[in-house]
């Protein structure tokens, strides 16, 4: 579903992406996981052409991504045809960037709708099943403002597959809400895995990564320095700065959870 071949990318100066090579079969659920500024988010960002590469090439579903390719020469295509590769691909942010004005259903129908043209009638039966999906029926009829973070996140997810994508993006989507919400959040993306979907998903969530993921990928300063099965990853990394890592993350998640007991305690007292 997704091939990609050497990929470069650069701002200026700064080279973010150092020749990324991996491959994810249909179906299949590759996490990249690493350090901040390592260049998965912009890797993510790649695959569906919001960002250009610099070299290398991506494929999606066979499909090069962005470009027209006249021997050993690429070709940018114009927008219209890059929206047309976007749309069999959904993406879900950080942040969810719905729509403010629009209600839960407006947002999830307005792509189908003026995208792809789908009636009014079957894009509104296709919004409800996915609401009914991720556990918000009822609130077809809110504004965002109305809902909490776990809310807004899993609507977005509805957002994006409203399209019916053959692949998924996730860029650490739980990375902006509470503690206590990221659970309602990974329990759609578990089910989307459940599924069938092929997703690739940049995640600080380690357990989502051991319990859901086929293939996990450390990156760090624009490479990936290794990848395989989350057994192999998270148990018997092969690189010290695979095993650095993992010992911060570690470290910092039973900080947290030390912290989140400590006020639980104190509500009880």
């Amino acid at each position: 579903m997704v091939r990609a071949v050497d990929v470069h990318k650069r701002y200026g100066r700064d080279e973010v992406l150092k020749g990324i090579s991996l491959e994810v079969a249909a179906g299949e659920v590759l996490c990249l996981i690493g350090p901040s500024g390592s260049g998965k988010s912009t890797f993510l960002r790649c695959i569906n052409h919001l960002e250009k590469i610099d070299g290398g090439r991506l494929w999606v579903d066979g499909e090069l991504m962005g470009y027209r390719a006249r021997g050993d020469c690429l070709y940018e295509l114009g927008e219209r045809e890059v929206c047309r590769q976007r749309s069999a691909i959904g993406m879900v942010f950080q942040r969810f960037n719905l729509f403010p004005h629009m209600t839960v259903l407006e947002n999830i129908i307005e792509a189908p709708l003026r995208v792809k043209g789908e009636s009014r009638a079957a894009a509104i039966q296709h919004a409800q099943a996915l609401l009914q999906r991720v556990g918000l029926l009822a609130k077809a009829g809110a504004y965002p403002a109305h809902l909490s973070g776990g809310q807004q996140q899993r609507v977005a997810i509805a957002r994006a597959l409203a399209m019916r994508p053959r692949l998924m993006l996730f860029d650490e989507p739980t990375s902006a809400l509470d503690p206590e919400l990221v659970d309602e959040v990974l329990a759609v993306m578990r089910g989307l895995a459940e599924d069938g979907m092929t997703m690739v998903v940049v995640t600080h969530e380690m357990a989502f990564a051991r319990d859901v993921g086929d293939t996990i990928a450390f990156m760090d300063g624009g490479v990936i320095v290794e990848s395989g099965p989350p057994g192999q990853v998270l148990l018997r990394p092969r690189h010290e700065r695979t095993r650095a890592f993992l010992s911060r993350v570690i470290a910092g998640d039973a900080q947290a959870q030390g912290a989140s007991g400590a006020r639980q305690d104190d509500g009880i007292s």
